[in-house]
C-alpha cells in the first residue's frame, strides 16, 4: 500500500491535473484557433503511459527519469497553454507565430502523411551519410592508431578540422556536386567523419597496454589483433565521436535542407515559415526534436549492449 501510494501521489500527476483545470479556464480573443482536445488527449496519453511506467518498470533510475520528463512535458505545457490561449502573453502582434498547442497538434496530425514523407526523406539522407563516415572512419582509425606516432598526428589533424563548422561547406557542395542530394550527402559523411575518426584513433591509443601484451604473446594476426581485440577495447572512445558525428549531422542537415531542398523536415519547417504559417512550421520543430530523441535513445541502446562488459 506504501509503494502504491509513493508512485501515485507525485508530482508530474499533480501537474497533470493543474494542466487539465487550465484549459477550464476562459479562453483570451485569439486570432488561430485552438483545439484543446488535441491538449488535453495528449496529456492523458502521457499520464497513462506515466502510470504504466511507475507501476510495472522495476528500474528505479529508469522510473526517476522517465518521471522527471513527462513533468517537465506538462509544465510546458501548462505554460504554453497560459501564455498563448488564455492569458494573450504575447500581445496580438504576435499571435500569427505563437500558436496554441492544440492548434500546432491540430495541424499536426492533418498534415501527419506529408510528415512522414519529409521524415522519410531526412532519415535517408541521414543514414547513407553517417554510414559512408561510419565505414571508413573507424578502419582507418584502427591502422592510425596502432602506430603511435602516426596515431597522434592524425588524432591532432583530425581533431582541428571536426572543429570546424560543417555549415561552411554546405555552399561549396551545392555548387560544386551535380544534386542536392549527393551535395547532402558528402557534407554529412565530412560532418560525421572526423570526430569518428578522432575517437577511433584515441580510443586506440589508450587500449591498456597488457591486453595488447597478452594478444601479442598469444601471435595473433594484425587483422585480429586491430579487429577483434583493439577495436572491443575502443568501442566506449568510438561511441564518444559517434555520438557527437551523429548529432552535427542532424544539425547539418536541416541547415542544408533549409537551404537548398525540395523536401525534408528542413525543407517542410523552412517552407511554411516563409509563408508565414508558424502553426506548421512548429509543427515541424516539434517533429524534428521527436525524430532527433528517438535515434539518439535507439543509439544509446545499442551503445549499452555492445559495451556490455563495462557496465
Amino acid at each position: 500500500m506504501k509503494m502504491i501510494f509513493k508512485r501515485l501521489f507525485i508530482i508530474p500527476n499533480a501537474l497533470f491535473a493543474v494542466l487539465i483545470l487550465v484549459q477550464l479556464l476562459p479562453d483570451k480573443p485569439y486570432r488561430i484557433k485552438d483545439y484543446p482536445l488535441y491538449t488535453i488527449g495528449l496529456a492523458v496519453a502521457l499520464e497513462v503511459i506515466l502510470l504504466s511506467v511507475s507501476f510495472f518498470v522495476k528500474k528505479e533510475r529508469f522510473r526517476r527519469v522517465f518521471t522527471d520528463v513527462v513533468g517537465v512535458i506538462f509544465v510546458f505545457l501548462i505554460f504554453w497553454v497560459l501564455a498563448t490561449i488564455k492569458f494573450d502573453l504575447p500581445g496580438n502582434a504576435k499571435q500569427a507565430v505563437f500558436p496554441p498547442p492544440g492548434a500546432v497538434l491540430d495541424r499536426f496530425v492533418l498534415d501527419f502523411g506529408q510528415i512522414l514523407i519529409n521524415v522519410k526523406d531526412s532519415l535517408a539522407l541521414i543514414f547513407k551519410g553517417y554510414l559512408i563516415a561510419v565505414v571508413i572512419a573507424i578502419p582507418l582509425g584502427l591502422f592510425l592508431g596502432w602506430n603511435t606516432r602516426i596515431g597522434d598526428a592524425a588524432g591532432y589533424i583530425a581533431k582541428f578540422l571536426s572543429s570546424i563548422s560543417p555549415i561552411v561547406y554546405i555552399p561549396y557542395a551545392i555548387v560544386l556536386l551535380p544534386t542536392f542530394h549527393h551535395a547532402s550527402v558528402f557534407v554529412i559523411v565530412l560532418a560525421s567523419f572526423w570526430p569518428i575518426l578522432a575517437s577511433t584513433v584515441s580510443g586506440v591509443l589508450n587500449v591498456e597496454k597488457p591486453i595488447v601484451d597478452s594478444a601479442k604473446t598469444l601471435c595473433v594476426g594484425r587483422f585480429t589483433m586491430l579487429f577483434q581485440i583493439i577495436l572491443p577495447a575502443a568501442l566506449p572512445h568510438i561511441f564518444i565521436g559517434c555520438n557527437q558525428g551523429l548529432s552535427v549531422s542532424f544539425i547539418l542537415l536541416v541547415s542544408a535542407e533549409m537551404i537548398g531542398a525540395r523536401s525534408g523536415l528542413g525543407y517542410y519547417v523552412n517552407n511554411y515559415a516563409n509563408f508565414g504559417n508558424y502553426t506548421n512550421a512548429l509543427a515541424g520543430v516539434f517533429t524534428i526534436g521527436i525524430v532527433v530523441t528517438a535515434i539518439t535513445f535507439l543509439f544509446n541502446l545499442l551503445q549499452r549492449y555492445l559495451v556490455r562488459w563495462k557496465q
